[in-house]
């Protein structure tokens, strides 16, 4: 995982932030310059292609648990597609 797409992680998709499904995710991401955009991109592509985070791990990063690695990065793919293909709706976290 690259520096910028744990950054965006943090910040974006921790426990406080996460569940905020109002559709201001995609825009605010956008607003930062091409290059951010890109690295936070090609991270999440590599975290998607690669599988090295574990739901420990992302529970580290944003105190949200998830039950399996499967659905963990069913998640993320599902951000991947509303951030970078045009996903309809930003996908919600586990309660």
């Amino acid at each position: 995982m690259n520096t910028e797409l744990e950054k965006f992680i943090k910040v974006y998709l921790d426990y406080d932030q996460a569940y905020d499904t109002s559709g201001t995710l995609r825009p605010t991401l956008y607003v930062f310059n091409p290059e951010y955009v890109e690295r936070v991109r090609e991270g999440l592509a590599t975290v998607l292609r690669d599988r090295p985070l574990s739901t420990a791990d992302y529970e580290r990063i944003t105190d949200i648990e998830f039950e399996s690695d499967e659905v963990l990065y069913s998640y993320l793919r599902d951000m991947y597609r509303y951030l970078f293909e045009n996903g309809a709706a930003q996908p919600m976290p586990p309660e």
